[in-house]
């Protein structure tokens, strides 16, 4: 198997070093055109899923995508809308010089964020990156030095969703009006999955498989942990004031052989400490024969806040009264409960868009970086079945 370096090299034709630098009031074309125009880095599975809700949204315009891939490039064309009168590019610099662009989607695979983020950094574009912001220490690091780098007046989102969901914003609202009192602990749990993995041949060549299979292996993933559990990490960060932990221990494993790829864990359950005595908790699956089990749980000395990508829940204090059977165990304590209206990563691309058009510049490089971390110093707990803390995380990248 080719390492990652080949890899970049071949299948991508260069680095963000080499990106035609311009400058931002250049590169921002709404001022002759009040839809945000766009082109999609990456027209995968998750780029032709979000690209096609912002496609749907009156503030975009669809203009440019790019693949290194052209049978992904054709496929774009089918699926995302008006991707098939949108200019088509291999190499994401072409894409990226673009002077009537005003803002790029990257959803290419997880290693290469950093890299893909600092030549759209570089060329002035706002910037709608996936998540987690790499898979590694040094590619978060180097993401957030080209976060810092950005344009003030730049609107700069990343995939966690919670972050814009109506939901989310209002559980945060009565958590810290003092809803649920004093938080000490906040849970994650993130169990979902198909059944066990078997046997897999990839149809593709060698130099072509962690492109095309990137979310297998654990070097251009960052692993399950990383690339995905940094969903509810980011939400626990997000809860506690926008802190990340200290250090963390956990456990995990595998529960069934790898068929393809090298994950190292399918389950995890990691602790993590935070300033001030507060806990967060992650209890992680995967392979689960389609049972889901994805939400939050924040517990304070009144209450108890519970979200989830669908809802959110607040629970009080009930009355001290015995009930006719000790074993009945349903809740009881539930206050008020709304329910999501729609998927909420269309709430995300809604707040994009508008934040562009509004003129409210943001940068979640940041907090999107610390989530990232966060995850990886989880995982590194796991794999070292040891404390890990987040100095000592940070010093290996």
């Amino acid at each position: 198997m080719p390492d990652s370096k080949f890899t970049r090299r071949q299948a991508l034709a260069g680095v963000a070093s080499s990106v035609l630098i311009v400058k931002a009031k250049t590169a921002f074309g709404t001022e002759a055109n009040s839809a945000v125009s766009f082109g999609i880095i990456g027209t995968g599975g998750r780029g032709s899923y979000v690209g096609t809700h912002m496609t749907k949204d009156s503030n975009a315009r669809l203009v440019a995508v790019c693949d290194v891939f052209q049978d992904r490039l054709e496929a774009a064309k089918k699926r995302i809308p008006g991707a098939d009168n949108a200019r088509a590019y291999r190499d994401y610099k072409e894409l990226l010089a673009q002077r009537d662009l005003d803002a790029v989607l990257i959803a290419t695979p997880v290693f290469l964020h950093p890299e893909h983020f600092e030549a759209a950094v570089a060329a002035g574009k706002h910037i709608y990156c996936e998540k987690p912001a790499g898979a590694d220490v040094a590619g978060v690091k180097r993401l957030m030095r080209a976060g810092e780098k950005a344009a003030k007046d730049r609107v700069i989102f990343f995939g966690f969703q919670q972050r814009y969901s109506p939901e989310y914003l209002k559980a945060l609202e009565l958590l810290t009006a003092g809803k649920i009192g004093e938080m000490k602990l906040m849970t994650s749990f993130w169990v979902l999955g198909g059944t066990p993995p078997g046997a897999f041949k990839s149809p593709y060549p060698p130099e072509e498989q962690k492109i095309r299979h990137w979310g297998r292996w654990m070097e251009t993933s960052g692993g399950p942990i990383v690339e995905q559990d940094c969903h509810g990490l980011d939400t626990l960060n997000w809860f506690a004031g926008d802190k990340h932990p200290l250090r963390a221990v956990g456990s995990g494993g595998l529960r069934y052989p790898v068929g393809y790829g090298d994950w190292t864990t399918d389950h995890q359950d990691i602790q993590f400490f935070y300033p001030g005595g507060l806990e967060g908790w992650l209890l992680s699956a995967k392979h689960t024969a389609g049972y889901r089990e994805v939400r939050e749980q924040f517990f304070g000395s009144a209450g108890v806040l519970e979200t989830a990508r669908t809802y959110y829940k607040l629970h009080g204090p009930i009355p001290s009264s015995p009930l006719a059977n000790a074993d009945d165990l349903r809740d009881r304590s539930l206050i008020e409960r709304a329910d999501s209206k729609r998927e909420i990563t269309i709430d995300e691309v809604e707040t994009f868009f508008r934040s562009i058009v509004g003129k409210r510049p943001a940068n979640m490089a940041q907090t999107s970086g610390e989530s990232t971390l966060t995850a990886i110093l989880g995982r590194m707990a796991v794999e070292q079945k040891r404390e890990v803390t987040w100095d000592e995380m940070l010093k290996t990248g």
